[in-house]
């Protein structure tokens, strides 16, 4: 997630079913409000109808002192809701199958102003499947594009301290939670999550699976329509 909320994220997680309302993307359950992206001085607000694509660790959950569960943001802010059609979701289920899935260790402490975070590796397949959303909808700019480049890949552990206290205080944390690492997560699903504004909290609009290989409609070719 990232440090906007002295680091913002994602995140974490209709047009289907949509499941209660959480307390914040990752805070939510998953509240991301902090790091999806919630109105707060240090980062900026979240939109209503923002979403956001987040990856669930929930191995990492113990670790988390951030109020929100543990994720790695794969995109905030997505499109708006207001912008899906009803190819959106095939768009994205086809995206999504074509990576497969993957295996994340988490095995290194790093900082952001205000922020620590576990660093993942490796990051490639994070980065990939960004890079594929934003290639596909390059209006989706990561973090609003406020960063440049673009934060890296990382699940933020805490982010609730100010310049004077949080060298100290994360020195402390890290060396408490030092013996829980490293960690390893199968990431097999990507969640689509979506607010309806600052302290509203966000909720699961999807889940999409990785690797499935499974086209959700028959693609055009060079050779006409439906041609293998």
């Amino acid at each position: 997630m990232s440090p906007e909320t002295r680091e913002r994220e994602g995140a974490t997680d209709a047009p289907e079913t949509v499941a209660p309302t959480q307390a914040s993307p990752e805070p939510d359950p998953e509240s991301e409000s902090a790091e999806a992206g919630a109105a707060d001085p240090h980062g900026w607000p979240d939109l209503p109808g923002d979403t956001a694509l987040s990856i669930r660790v929930p191995e990492a959950n113990p670790l988390v002192r951030a109020g929100f569960p543990a994720h790695v943001t794969v995109l905030y802010p997505f499109l708006n809701e207001s912008r899906f059609t009803s190819t959106t979701h095939a768009d994205l289920t086809d995206l999504f199958a074509a990576h497969p899935a993957f295996t994340l260790t988490f095995d290194e402490f790093r900082r952001y102003p205000g922020v620590l975070y576990l660093a993942p590796t490796p990051e490639t397949p994070v980065s990939a499947l960004t890079r594929s959303l934003t290639d596909r909808w390059p209006e989706a700019l990561p973090y609003r594009g406020i960063f440049t480049p673009p934060l890296a890949p990382h699940l933020t552990l805490a982010n609730d301290e100010g310049p004077d206290t949080c060298e100290a205080a994360y020195d402390a944390l890290q060396s408490r939670l030092a013996p829980s690492l490293p960690l390893t997560s199968h990431v097999d699903t990507v969640h689509l999550i979506v607010t309806d504004g600052p302290g509203k909290g966000w909720r699961d609009l999807r889940t999409y699976r990785l690797g499935t290989g499974r086209v959700s409609r028959p693609r055009e070719t060079h050779g006409g329509p439906n041609r293998p």
